[in-house]
């Protein structure tokens, strides 16, 4: 079994990056744990507090319960994977049914600030892009399925995404084993990311 991790500002490109891994395996060999799925349990805590809350800082993240929810799928045990709600900023009661495949794609925006997720990566990836790309994607996404209004998207970025971008997610791509520039347009850096995936599953699977 082969894990990988994807990171990157938000709005870098990681999902493209991601579904082209997939597609450049065999269908169904890949299974991916979004880092998002992993926010700490804030039901207990008033929504307007919620809303309030920095949710781009590692101690955001249940590191204990992903890491753990790895172990089990590499010993081939099935996992219940939480879900999490970005507009009312909570934890789901629904979970998602996984079961081992040869490929764990781990991906989020500081996959590689954790040092035992880190242990556990065998190949570990930042996609990188211009803050001003970043910010642009993110509008468009907040907007459209978050529920967020232009002007919140930037008082967020402004207070919140862009310093905790500058404080975790760019010093955590020293740890990266492949760097691909330009987010998920740079094409050719993704054919060599998804070719050298191939290179070290077994033959089997390529």
């Amino acid at each position: 079994m082969l894990v990988i991790g994807i990171a990157g500002g938000t709005g870098s490109g990681k999902t493209t990056v991601v579904r082209k891994i997939i597609e450049s395996l065999p269908a169904g060999e890949v299974v991916v744990l979004p880092q998002d799925s992993y926010y700490k349990d804030n039901r207990h805590i008033p929504l307007e507090e919620r809303l309030k809350m920095n949710y781009d800082e590692p101690a955001s993240i249940e590191w204990t319960l992903l890491t753990k929810q790895i172990e089990e799928l590499k010993a081939g045990k099935e996992v219940e994977m939480p879900t999490y709600d970005f507009i009312t900023c909570s934890r789901l009661k629904e979970t998602v049914h996984v079961v081992p495949k040869d490929v764990i794609v781990v991906e989020g925006i500081l996959v590689l600030t954790d040092p035992e997720l880190r242990k556990m990566l065998d190949v570990k990836v930042f996609v990188d892009a211009d803050a001003d790309e970043r910010l642009i994607r993110v509008i468009r996404r907040d907007c459209v399925e978050r529920g967020r209004t232009p002007e919140m998207v930037i008082d967020r970025y402004e207070q919140t995404l862009k310093p905790m971008h500058e404080l975790y997610i760019e010093p955590s791509k020293r740890y990266a084993d492949l760097i691909v520039p330009q987010g998920g347009t740079n094409s050719v850096a993704i054919k060599l990311l998804t070719d050298y995936i191939r290179s070290l599953l077994p033959l089997s699977i390529r």
